[in-house]
């Protein structure tokens, strides 16, 4: 299951690994970091990813390589047959990004889950938080990459004429349309040729973070897409929001595998 509830978490509490993958826009004056050392779910280890990311490149978040995440996920202590429950304390739904990323290389996608609503909804509904840190022991973790779900910017370029797969783009309507700035240093507004627009928000409640439920979910992919046709990659600024939509589309069909353009916008749109 994509996600579980705050009921389900706080019972099984000591049944699951829990990682804080909490990750914040850039311009935004807040440290993630900073913010889970103070307050965090208990036994949460705090996932960094901008750190736990290919470090060889200026393109930001890129999914590291099969020897890194061994080595960052084996540093968590988590093993191949963890239960896993990913949250976050974040506007943009970043936990989206790590439960994509676990999938990506290999976790058996019925083990990972998000925690629907984050710590934001934890907290409207005064469960229990710590600042204890959490002791963690070393595992030795064995990623398998599912190359599939990434798609390269030749791939996305050969896409826009061939026409195999549908691009969806979860950033907003006005980064979408080129209306405004993009946020992003060197990077142009606007869009990929072809692609079409689904603001991940649009399927959020912004009350308390969670996501709404599989019929408003389903009506609003109705209206971008033919949804007897899985072939559908998601796009982003970069590729945080994107999997968001991955998620939500999974609620959608359960058997769809989700498949990003890691590069998104920064890389795409860049001058």
């Amino acid at each position: 299951m994509s996600l579980v509830t705050s009921d389900w978490l706080e019972n099984n509490l000591n049944e699951v690994k829990i990682i804080d993958c909490s990750w914040h826009m850039p311009g935004i004056d807040r440290n993630p970091e900073e913010e889970y050392s103070k307050n965090h779910i208990p036994g949460a280890i705090f996932f960094d990813l901008d750190k736990n990311s290919d470090q060889d490149t200026d393109l930001p978040h890129m999914l590291p390589s099969k020897e890194k995440w061994e080595e960052i996920v084996s540093a968590m202590g988590i093993s191949n047959t963890d239960r896993i429950v990913i949250y976050d304390n974040s506007d943009v739904l970043s936990s989206c990004r790590g439960w994509y990323n676990f999938i990506y290389f290999g976790h058996d996608k019925q083990l990972v889950s998000v925690l629907d609503g984050g710590l934001k909804k934890w907290l409207i509904e005064n469960r229990k938080i710590t600042s204890e840190k959490t002791i963690l022991n070393n595992s030795t973790y064995r990623a398998t990459e599912n190359k599939n779900l990434v798609k390269s910017i030749l791939e996305i370029n050969e896409n826009i004429e061939q026409k195999n797969f549908t691009v969806i783009d979860a950033r907003s309507k006005e980064r979408f349309d080129g209306s405004v700035p993009d946020p992003r240093k060197n990077v142009r507004s606007g869009s990929i040729p072809n692609s079409v627009c689904l603001p991940f928000k649009e399927i959020i409640n912004t009350s308390n973070n969670t996501f709404k439920n599989v019929n408003e979910i389903s009506e609003k992919f109705r209206e971008i897409i033919d949804l007897n046709d899985d072939k559908r990659v998601f796009s982003c600024g970069s590729g945080i929001t994107a999997c968001v939509l991955g998620l939500a589309y999974s609620l959608v069909n359960n058997t769809y595998s989700p498949t990003v353009y890691d590069g998104s916008w920064a890389e795409y749109g860049r001058l």
